[in-house]
């Protein structure tokens, strides 16, 4: 088996402000060690199983350069910088078998996390098919339409809850929970063992019965924050403005409604 693991920051284990997830702000360094330190442990209980032969690492958060590839497995590959296509966080995810997830966050919607957002801060929230979505969702969409299921979460304790609403099979590692604009955290060492001990479990089952069921047609509606872009994105071809900050689109084809993504927020 190939596996592809997603890794954000907002969902690491104890991490609680903007400054901590930003290259340059006091306690940055601290959270992309503790980010790199979970993905290696993804890594390290998946290699162990002895199932899974290479693993593809796409560093997914803003600058995409944060995690430090000394901490990870040799023989593991590590994406850095963005490739600049739709894939956008799940970029490399088709060359694999199986999708996997770590430090992931709740929604814009969500009170789960004083980090929670969706895919970046302009929007007040995305909605597909009536349901308010997260990066988890949209991106285990996006794996799903090539076939590939989503075996494994670590995050806060809401997106997780959301995961196994989404993927009932799916192996989930909270890793701390939303208190107002607090959080409340498992001890980092203890994050990092329930990650590995999760990632083995996942790879045990059959990955199969992870894989998200597509609906034929997807509508989407994006709420931002001001006027200008919903102006802005109501020109892409397909997308209609529905109110002063709203716009939305139909299609068909998932791939097509990530790539409307890609342009318009």
């Amino acid at each position: 088996m190939k596996l592809f693991i997603s890794s954000d920051i907002e969902g690491t284990c104890g991490i609680n402000d903007w400054d901590e997830t930003e290259i340059g702000k006091p306690g940055y360094d601290r959270f992309a060690l503790q980010m790199s330190r979970e993905v290696s442990a993804a890594c390290s209980g998946a290699l162990e199983t002895g199932k899974v032969e290479d693993i593809l690492v796409k560093d997914a958060h803003d600058s995409a350069r944060n995690i430090i590839g000394d901490e990870l497995p040799e023989g593991v590959h590590l994406i850095r910088g963005w490739v600049t296509n739709p894939g956008s966080m799940m970029s490399g995810v088709r060359q694999c078998d199986a999708a996997a997830m770590t430090g992931y966050h709740s929604g814009a919607y969500s009170i789960g996390n004083n980090l929670s957002h969706t895919m970046n801060l302009r929007n007040q929230y995305i909605e597909v098919n009536g349901k308010y979505a997260s990066e988890f969702m949209l991106n285990s969409m996006f794996a799903a339409y090539y076939g590939i299921p989503t075996i494994f979460v670590s995050g806060d304790k809401a997106l997780c809850e959301e995961a196994k609403e989404l993927i009932p099979e799916i192996t989930t590692v909270p890793v701390f929970e939303g208190w107002g604009t607090s959080t409340i955290s498992i001890h980092p060492k203890t994050a990092i063992r329930l990650i590995h001990d999760g990632m083995k479990e996942a790879i045990s089952k059959d990955p199969r019965t992870c894989l998200m069921t597509l609906t034929e047609h997807f509508h989407v509606e994006i709420e931002f924050k001001d006027m200008e872009k919903a102006q802005r994105g109501s020109y892409y071809p397909g997308v209609t403005r529905v109110g002063s900050k709203r716009i939305a689109f139909d299609s068909e084809d998932y791939y097509e409604v990530t790539r409307t993504l890609y342009f318009i927020l």
